[in-house]
């Protein structure tokens, strides 16, 4: 089996000619051009109801084609009217296909009976969206999406591959050595896809960080297999590559994934474009699609632009759903279900009305939690997120911070200037610094790639990304902002500076962004405007190997399914077209299992990213690592593996590998979190979460005497032991600026505080600072709040105890102004009457 992919070499036998419409074509070309000028029936939005109609009610000749004979009632793939449509249906009829189907799915269309012959064997695509066919689908017309797929994150997972490695020991360093496949960037720098200015910024953040912007991947190495088991013994970070392969790597897009609630999706394209149910069910027309099964399509529609309509029981939406994204983004940062709302829980409540369990999704189950404003304005993922920051670029981008290129100041700009007055790259600088430069601008131009998307009124211009792209759905519109969401909606967004033009700013929010200069010049605006953040202190894997013929008291060995090896397993011809994986044998020795030591929503700590500015954090991998080996007995129990000697702030025993990550939480409020919740908060400065006894000691919860002596001579220990965490799993600095974990060990800015950050932000004892003398330990205070309390004058508000320490701080800088300024002119009056007086005196003694 090859551990490589014709990423740059497409596959030659079926390679169909790409129609863009700025190349100009002759013949029969130019008759296909008029066919497939791809997608630029996105601009025609059709009335809801259509999507569902009968293809032959609208295309009769499509009755003559074999396919119709079992798939009459399906729901055409774009809605009646659209151009694409008619493009397919056109390009069907050249290739025989009057229904168009075996433009996307192959197969023989003049077949009425066999349906093997009919879905022509090893050469039909029953998911015409996977990256192992896509280039004769898909590609016909978007191939430069075809192209960039194996470079792109959503395929290699090397941050993630990078990260587990890390807390396994740094096994590949901070260099993101391995992809899911073997894959390497183009040889020409300016096959990246994006502007000029953009493909410049790119090449600064690549020679800034050459570990992570690597020119290629290798494959992930295997696992140890079932006759290498003895290995563990020696090198039991091995058992990284098993975790990697189970658990962490199964969403990619090579693979559909595991058959579960909330995990039914597509491959590839498909991943994206076609819409599934959290339940996996089929509920469109077709009665030969089983409804009773899962693993099917919502319905036979394609999802993408506000151009694309799709329509389930009578109902039309736009875009791409949030839920699609959340099939794969609920692990890891888990941005995907915090944006809809949804926190991680352990537990099973509330009873469902027929008194049983919450269902599980994800495998997991959640609380509802406030969602982002985002969301409840109609907005879904792709309305930030551009096709660079999904698709990808053509090149290496090996971790989210690499490959999105918005900042929240895009759309919204700061209180001193527009979106369009900004330089490039700032708030993404990767410097200590803010960015500086000349204004960005708008552009009348989006990028050639994204031809085939929605075209929008581009009134005074689109405007650009922190790296210098189109952001072709959001454009100016005077001194404001019109977003596009791909619903269908025009959200109109009044800019920050024009917000405090127009007074409509809150004193808090003017102190926080002006008056306090070094928060815009330092900080991610989401530091505060997250209202939670996931948090799962402590990732407890354990990774069991034994075997039923070397562990007497195993019934079964303890196996798991290779994602990784099943993706690769599409690589051979016999199974390139195969329509998942579960029924593949690639089942390796190992079992991963995941429990966490706690879990919190409230505001996250801080940290500095690899941009270089405070972002919240919430915990990345931190693995207490427990491998049993075949024989059934423990090789590492509750183990934190450590990094090389002198990295991530460490001395010669090296640093925990359990990190903390810097992350966009994707819950973003209009309020923004309290001034004391960060000054006040030792959680904030990464000094912890107080009250946990120390996990590197065992503790019992048994018959004792009071001196703590445990009676029994049978008790268990209630929690063992993580022998080297000296520290609660939330502090990652002591208050002598010592680093205690990693953090984003990723990008070279990436850190917890110093000693001097946390001593400057850290404003605890202010309360103390006044009230130490209130109200009897001053004569004057005493006498001033005597009188307040009986003329009604004492603060019971927040509001009226703000406004007195405000009448107090203004009156103190008069007084001292007025004391200052009233020893001067004193000083300098009597210098005056000193001179005067001497002046008088010489005059008198000279007799005159």
């Amino acid at each position: 089996m090859r551990n490589d992919i014709p990423s740059t070499t497409p596959r030659p036998s079926v390679r169909r000619a790409r129609f863009h419409p700025s190349v100009p074509l002759r013949g029969a070309q130019a008759v296909r051009a008029s066919v497939l000028s791809m997608l630029l029936g996105c601009l025609w939005i059709s009335t809801p109801g259509l999507a569902q109609e009968r293809l032959v009610d609208h295309f009769p000749e499509a009755a003559k084609s074999g396919c119709m004979t079992c798939h009459g009632e399906i729901e055409p793939i774009r809605e009646i009217g659209s151009e694409m449509l008619n493009q397919i249906m056109a390009r069907g009829e050249s290739m025989g296909d009057p229904a168009g189907c075996i433009v996307c799915h192959n197969g023989d269309a003049t077949e009425t009976e066999d349906k093997a012959i009919a879905h022509g064997g090893d050469d039909f695509y029953p998911d015409p969206g996977s990256p192992w066919v896509n280039d004769e689908t898909c590609g016909q017309c978007h191939q430069e999406q075809v192209k960039i797929q194996w470079q792109s994150l959503m395929m290699t997972e090397a941050g993630k591959i990078q990260g587990t490695c890390w807390s396994f020991g740094a096994m590949t360093g901070y260099e993101h050595k391995y992809g899911n496949y073997a894959v390497e960037n183009p040889k020409d720098p300016k096959e990246r896809l994006g502007t000029d200015t953009y493909l410049a910024y790119m090449q600064r953040l690549r020679e800034l960080e050459p570990n992570v912007f690597v020119d290629r991947h290798e494959p992930l190495p295997e696992a140890v297999g079932f006759d290498e088991l003895d290995k563990l013994q020696d090198n039991p970070e091995l058992a990284a590559f098993t975790y990697i392969r189970q658990e962490c790597n199964r969403c990619h897009h090579a693979v559909k994934g595991r058959s579960k609630r909330g995990d039914f999706r597509g491959m590839g394209c498909s991943s994206c474009h076609i819409p599934y149910s959290n339940e996996g069910f089929y509920e469109g027309n077709d009665p030969s699609i089983p409804t009773d099964e899962p693993t099917h399509p919502l319905t036979h529609q394609i999802q993408g632009t506000r151009g694309a309509t799709v329509t389930i029981h009578e109902t039309s939406y736009h875009g791409l759903s949030v839920e699609t994204c959340t099939t794969c983004h609920n692990r890891g940062k888990r941005v995907g279900v915090s944006f809809q709302g949804l926190m991680e829980s352990p537990y099973t409540s509330p009873s469902t009305e027929s008194g049983g369990e919450q269902p599980s999704l994800h495998s997991k189950h959640y609380i509802a939690m406030e969602q982002d404003i985002h969301y409840q304005k109609g907005m879904k993922c792709q309305d930030c997120h551009t096709s660079i920051d999904v698709h990808g670029d053509g090149f290496l981008n090996p971790t989210t911070l690499a490959a999105v290129q918005i900042e929240c100041s895009d759309c919204h700009g700061t209180p001193d200037k527009y979106p369009w007055e900004l330089p490039i790259g700032f708030m993404d600088e990767f410097e200590m610094t803010p960015a500086s430069g000349e204004p960005r601008g708008v552009t009348d131009q989006q990028l050639p790639h994204t031809w085939a998307g929605y075209q929008h009124d581009k009134k005074d211009g689109f405007l650009l990304t922190a790296r210098g792209n189109p952001y072709e759905n959001t454009v100016r519109d005077g001194d404001e902002v019109i977003v596009y969401t791909a619903e269908g909606k025009d959200l109109r967004l009044t800019p920050l500076k024009k917000l405090i033009e127009e007074d409509k700013v809150s004193t808090r929010g003017l102190v926080a962004m002006q008056g306090v200069s070094k928060h815009l010049d330092r900080m991610e605006c989401y530091t505060c405007h997250s209202s939670w953040t996931p948090q799962c202190y402590g990732c407890h894997v354990k990774v069991d190997y034994s075997q039923k013929d070397q562990c007497p008291q195993c019934d079964e060995s303890q196996t798991g399914f290779d994602w990784i090896a099943a993706g690769r397993k599409h690589m051979q011809d016999e199974f390139r077209t195969t329509d998942g994986e579960e029924q593949f044998d690639t089942v390796i020795p190992g079992k991963v299992t995941e429990s966490r030591s706690y879990l919190r929503w409230e505001e996250p700590m801080m940290g500095v990213n690899g941009e270089g500015r405070v972002t919240p954090l919430a915990p990345g991998c931190q693995p207490s690592v427990t491998i049993v080996g075949a024989d059934g007995k423990t090789i590492l129990t509750n183990h934190i593996f450590k990094t090389p000697a002198g990295i991530e702030g460490s001395g010669e025993g090296g640093q925990l590998a359990i990190d903390m990550s810097p992350t966009q939480p994707h819950t973003m409020t209009k309020n923004a979190r309290s001034c004391e919740s960060c000054h006040s908060s030792d959680k904030a400065l990464g000094l912890g979460i107080s009250g946990t006894r120390p996990w590197n000691e065992t503790h019992f919860a048994d018959i004792e005497t009071t001196d703590g002596t445990i009676l029994s001579k049978r008790a268990q220990p209630q929690q063992p032991a993580i022998e080297n965490l000296d520290h609660d799993w939330s502090q990652i600095v002591d208050r002598d600026g010592n680093q205690l974990a990693t953090v984003g060990h990723h990008w070279k800015l990436s850190r917890a505080f110093n000693k001097e950050e946390i001593d400057h932000m850290q404003r605890e004892g202010t309360c103390i600072a006044c009230h130490r003398e209130i109200p009897q330990n001053s004569m004057a205070i005493n006498l001033l709040h005597h009188v307040a309390k009986y003329t009604g004058q004492l603060p019971k508000t927040n509001e009226q105890h703000m406004g007195l320490v405000n009448k107090i701080v203004l009156l103190s800088a008069w007084v001292q102004v007025a004391a200052a300024g009233g020893g001067a002119i004193a000083g300098i009056a009597g210098v005056f009457w000193w001179r005067r007086k001497r002046a008088i005196g010489r005059t008198e003694s000279s007799g005159l």
